[in-house]
């Protein structure tokens, strides 16, 4: 009962936010915040999609959640607001045989013909809208066939397998083993970037909240590069 109570108390109990995954840029973001900010008690969570954080943002379940967009065609509620907080360049990644694992970078245009193999794509999720958009854009084959068992198990793959190759985003943060021999490797002209936004109840009097955006202006930066490429349907800076 007590737990109920202060789960419901502004500023009573830790900070939540919704990260999607433990490995990406923004619980990296959040681990900045953590460092800056170490006496404010965080709870981090990890949602679906983005239409359950919004349910969970609007009800007060949580705080705060990093999306990197919205969904095409479906605007935000008007309680829920929405900023960007960083534009995270893709990278390519490959095998040691892959055709393009010698280049220090690759143009948009080199990827056409190649396949990139990227099993987590879930339909109506707006990961799968934005790569959608992005295979349209540029006549690019982004294939999510099979099982995802995750990025172990794709990490192998794509280094035993040199016709295939996959998209990294460029804080995501991986192992492999050293004789994977896989590559990173930056994307040019233009650089895709999948840009990372902060969406809170715009009534949400959580003291924490107003630490965490303060923080996030003062050091995300990326937005709007020279060159760079997003939907146009993305939640706008």
């Amino acid at each position: 009962a007590e737990r109920a109570v202060a789960s419901v108390r502004p500023g009573s109990r830790p900070l939540r936010v919704d990260v999607i995954a433990s490995r990406g840029a923004a619980s990296g973001l959040m681990r900045g915040f953590h460092r800056a900010y170490p006496e404010v008690e965080l709870d981090v969570v990890m949602l679906f999609d983005i239409e359950q954080a919004v349910a969970a943002i609007r009800s007060g379940v949580i705080d705060a959640s990093f999306r990197a967009v919205v969904m095409p065609g479906r605007p935000l509620p008007e309680d829920v607001e929405a900023v960007r907080v960083l534009d995270e360049p893709l990278q390519l990644l490959t095998g040691p045989a892959h055709a393009l694992a010698g280049a220090r970078s690759v143009t948009v245009a080199q990827l056409v013909g190649h396949r990139i193999w990227m099993p987590g794509i879930v339909p109506g999720t707006e990961w799968g809208a934005y790569y959608d958009d992005l295979a349209a854009e540029f006549g690019l084959t982004i294939e999510a066939t099979g099982p995802n068992f995750g990025s172990d198990v794709l990490l192998d793959t794509v280094a035993d397998t040199p016709a295939l190759a996959t998209f990294m985003s460029e804080r995501t943060r991986l192992v492999w083993p050293a004789d994977h021999g896989l590559r990173r490797i930056p994307v040019t002209d233009p650089v895709l970037v999948y840009p990372h936004s902060l969406l809170w109840r715009r009534d949400n009097p959580h003291p924490a909240l107003a630490a965490l955006r303060a923080y996030l202006a003062a050091t995300a930066a990326g937005h709007d590069a020279a060159g760079a490429w997003v939907p146009d349907w993305t939640i706008p800076r």
